[in-house]
C-alpha cells in the first residue's frame, strides 16, 4: 500500500509521495508532512533480531518510502551505512550497571544525526532523479552543533546540491565549531548567528516559504529543501534504531519477543523521540518513551502541565544540542494529539507564534499518555558522567547524561522495573572539556583539542577519526550575520540578485 504525505496544518485533498516530500521538506503552508495513514507493520521480532542494520532498516523504510523501488531504497541503505561507521552494528547495544545503552555515535561525525544523514542525501538525489528535477537543490539547514556537520558530511561534494547551515555562535562546543568551521566540500557554506537556535531555526524557517526568495532562487534553476528533522527523509530512517535496538535485545537474551521497554531520550527538537513514536506506533514493543531534558526544560513543562510555553529564560548549557525552547517537530505529535485535525493544529501553532505558548485540551492531555518527561541539572548531568565512569567505567557526553539521570528519576518515581535504553547521542570526545570536568571534579579550563588529549589519556579509549582529522584541517568557513541578515547572506552566497 503507498504511503502519501499530507500537511499537518491543511485538509489532506493536496497530497504527496514521500520522493516528492523529500525534495521539498518543508509543507507550503509553514506545516510538517505526515503521512495521510500510519503505514501498517508486521514485524517478526525474532526473525529481525537475526538481521543486520541495513536488513532492518529496509523493512522499516520501506512503509514510509513507498515511491522507492526495492533496488533505489536498498541502494541508499548500503551507500550510508557502510564504512564510514566505525562498528560494524552500526548502532550497537551494550549494558553498563542497570541500562542498556544504544550507542549512536559510530558515525562519520561522531552524533546520532548520522544515522539519518547519511541517508538523506541518497535519497534526496534518488528524489530529484524520479522526480526529472532539472533545479539545483539548496540544503537549508539551522543547527544547534550536530546536525550542521552531519549534514554536510552526507551532502558534502553531492551533484545537484548545495548545503547552507546557520548555528549560534557562541552556542555549540569548540569541537562543534572546528568540526564545522574546517568542512571540506566545494558546495558547503557554515555561516554563524548572531544569536540562539531557535531564532536560526525560526528564520530558517520564515526562509523556507518566502515567496519573493523562492522566485528568485526558482530564476536562477535553484529550490530549497532542509536537513533538519522537518525532512521526512531525515526523520524516518531514526525509527530504524528503535526497531533494531529492540531486536538487539532478543538477540543477546536481554528481553523475549513480545517484551515491553522503555526508551530514554535527551530531546531538544523532538525529532528522535518522535521516531521513537513511530516506531511504537509501527508495534514495536515500547512502553514508555521518557522525554529527557537539561535546564531548558520547555518539554518537561509541556508533558507534565499540558502547556507549552517558550516564554522563558534560555539557558547555554553543557549539552547544546538541546538548548531550544521551540521543538519544531512537536507539531507533528500535536498533529495526532488532535485527531489529525489540521485546523486545530494550525490555530494552536498560530498561538505558538503570536503569544509564544499553548494549551492541550483534557482530551489531548488524556492522549499523550506514551510520554514521562523530566529534566536535570548542569550538577545532575555531571554526576551523571562521573557516576557511570567512576562505577562501570562507561564514558558518556552530557546529552546521554540527561537521558541516562532522567532515566533513573523515572525509575524511582514509577518503580517500572520494565529494562531501560538510554538513546546515547553523541560521543564523549565531542564534548570533551565537560565530561573531564564531571570526571574528575576539577574546572576544567582547557578545551577543543587539547581537552581531547587530555580525556584520551585518562579514559584510554580511541581518539575518533573525525576529531583526529581537525589537528591539519584549515579553516574554511568564517562568515558571521545577524538573524536578520540571513537571507542576505543566501542571496550573496548563490549569487541571487
Amino acid at each position: 500500500m503507498e504511503t502519501l504525505y499530507r500537511s499537518t496544518r491543511e485538509t489532506a485533498s493536496r497530497t504527496m509521495t514521500s520522493s516528492q516530500a523529500v525534495l521539498q521538506g518543508l509543507t507550503p503552508d509553514g506545516g510538517l508532512f505526515v503521512p495521510v495513514n500510519l503505514p501498517t507493520a508486521h514485524f517478526d521480532f525474532d526473525q529481525l533480531a537475526t538481521m543486520s542494520y541495513q536488513e532492518v532498516a529496509y523493512e522499516v523504510l520501506k512503509l514510509f518510502f513507498t515511491d522507492y523501488t526495492e533496488a533505489e531504497l536498498k541502494a541508499c541503505i548500503q551507500a550510508a551505512y557502510g564504512t564510514q561507521f566505525d562498528d560494524p552494528a552500526i548502532a550497537p547495544v551494550t549494558k553498563h550497571g542497570k541500562q542498556y545503552y544504544l550507542e549512536l555515535f559510530h558515525g562519520p561525525t561522531i552524533a546520532f544525526k548520522d544515522l539519518a544523514l547519511q541517508i538523506l542525501p541518497q535519497l534526496m538525489t534518488t528524489a530529484a532523479k524520479k522526480n526529472q528535477l532539472a533545479s539545483e537543490v539548496v540544503i537549508l539547514t539551522a543547527t544547534s552543533g550536530d546536525t550542521g556537520k552531519a549534514a554536510m558530511a552526507g551532502f558534502a561534494d553531492v551533484p545537484q546540491t548545495r548545503i547552507i547551515v546557520f548555528y549560534p555562535k557562541d552556542g555549540v562546543s569548540a569541537i562543534q565549531k572546528q568540526q564545522m568551521i574546517t568542512q571540506a566540500g566545494e558546495n558547503t557554506y557554515v555561516v554563524a548567528i548572531n544569536g540562539n537556535f531557535d531564532e536560526a531555526q525560526t528564520k530558517v524557517k520564515e526562509l523556507l516559504n518566502d515567496p519573493d526568495l523562492h522566485a528568485k532562487l526558482a530564476a536562477s534553476q535553484f529550490q530549497f529543501s532542509s536537513a533538519n528533522s522537518i525532512n521526512i527523509g531525515r526523520l524516518f530512517p531514526q525509527v530504524a534504531y528503535y526497531v533494531y535496538a529492540y531486536a538487539q535485545l532478543i538477540k543477546q537474551g536481554q528481553i523475549k519477543n513480545g517484551d515491553e521497554v522503555n526508551f530514554s531520550v535527551p530531546t531538544g527538537n523532538f525529532g528522535d523521540i518522535l521516531a521513537g513514536y513511530y516506531a511504537k506506533q509501527l508495534g514495536t514493543p515500547i512502553h514508555k518513551l521518557i522525554c529527557a531534558s537539561n535546564r531548558n526544560n520547555v518539554l518537561t513543562d509541556f508533558f507534565n502541565t499540558g502547556v507549552y510555553n517558550k516564554n522563558r529564560d534560555f539557558y547555554l548549557t553543557s549539552s547544546p544540542s538541546m538548548d531550544i525552547l521551540v521543538s519544531s517537530n512537536l507539531e507533528r505529535l500535536i498533529f495526532y494529539l488532535t485527531g489529525e485535525d489540521p485546523v486545530q493544529t494550525a490555530s494552536l501553532m498560530a498561538d505558538l507564534k503570536t503569544t509564544g505558548q499553548y494549551s492541550l485540551s483534557p482530551a489531548m492531555r488524556q492522549a499523550i499518555k506514551d510520554f514521562w518527561a523530566g529534566f536535570v541539572t548542569e550538577g545532575q548531568d555531571q554526576y551523571e558522567i562521573h557516576h557511570l565512569y567512576a562505577r562501570h567505567h562507561y564514558t558518556i557526553d552530557p546529552h546521554t547524561a540527561v537521558a541516562s539521570a532522567v532515566a533513573k528519576q523515572y525509575q524511582a518515581a514509577t518503580k517500572d522495573q520494565r529494562p531501560m535504553v538510554v538513546v546515547s547521542t553523541a560521543s564523549p570526545y565531542k564534548f570533551p572539556q565537560a565530561v573531564l570536568t564531571a570526571i574528575t571534579g576539577e574546572d576544567v579550563t582547557v578545551d577543543g583539542l587539547a581537552a581531547v588529549d587530555q580525556l584520551h589519556d585518562l579514559i584510554k579509549t580511541p581518539i575518533p577519526a573525525t576529531v583526529e582529522n581537525l589537528r591539519d584541517a584549515p579553516v574554511r568557513h568564517n562568515k558571521v550575520t545577524e538573524t536578520a541578515g540571513m537571507g542576505s547572506t543566501i542571496k550573496q552566497i548563490l549569487n541571487l540578485n
